[in-house]
């Protein structure tokens, strides 16, 4: 990598660092508040004003990455890689500092509420775990290849394995909640009000389907090996 690629890495990698456990610091306020004997399902009621708020949060959360790449990259797809990359790493420092402060999760299997738009997402840490890691090695991967070529692109059909991978993944976080509601009333969650008191009330996780999960997991994967093998491969030439 280049000079300025390393500053930018660091620099990049230290934002994403306190932001991380910035957000991890919310969430043990927010623990502290409604869970003082510890985090279970089903979700606690909170009031309408901080249901929004933590909705708005989330929102504001995604942009601030987003940002993060579009000033970190030149191009859209190393903009796209920045985002990916910070992403991964404040996901990471997300769960250290949760673990740092309340010592959760207490294993890989806990079940956590991941996120809330469109719908809830719901899955085993383990899970989380697992894509950032690819996220982490598919975005210093692209960082690294555009750094050594700008024209560099990404192919079609790796482009298509890549989007089904995540569409699958996005399915498996949000399928154990369609099953808990009818269609009608998730319908009503994205168009309806008062989001977190009526909509997730009563809501335990029962079932998270691993094989749906790591097909497209798997999915995803795949097209990134390859590129780095074919990448290496070249290099030995």
């Amino acid at each position: 990598m280049k000079i300025t690629v390393y500053k930018y890495l660091i620099v990049v990698s230290v934002f994403a660092i306190a932001m991380g456990f910035l957000e991890s610091a919310v969430v043990v306020y927010l623990r502290a508040l409604y869970y003082p004997l510890g985090f279970t399902f089903p979700l606690n009621n909170m009031s309408p004003l901080i249901a929004k708020v933590e909705l708005v949060r989330e929102a504001a959360t995604i942009l601030m990455l987003v940002a993060t790449g579009y000033l970190a990259g030149k191009t859209k797809l190393e903009r796209l890689a920045w985002f990916v990359y910070a992403f991964a790493v404040w996901d990471l420092v997300y769960y250290l500092g949760l673990y740092i402060c309340l010592a959760w999760p207490t294993s890989l299997n806990t079940w956590d509420i991941l996120f809330l738009i469109p719908l809830p997402w719901v899955g085993p840490v383990w899970s989380v775990y697992a894509i950032a890691a690819l996220m982490l090695l598919g975005g210093l991967y692209v960082i690294y290849e555009c750094s050594q070529n700008s024209y560099f692109k990404i192919s079609k059909g790796k482009w298509f394995a890549l989007w089904t991978g995540v569409s699958i993944c996005l399915v498996a976080f949000m399928l154990d909640y369609l099953h808990y509601s009818s269609a009608a009333h998730w319908l009503n969650i994205l168009l309806g009000d008062g989001f977190m008191q009526a909509n997730l009330n009563g809501y335990v996780p029962t079932q998270f389907n691993v094989p749906l999960f790591l097909s497209g997991y798997f999915t995803m994967a795949a097209p990134i090996v390859y590129s780095i093998y074919q990448s290496f491969k070249k290099q030995l030439i």
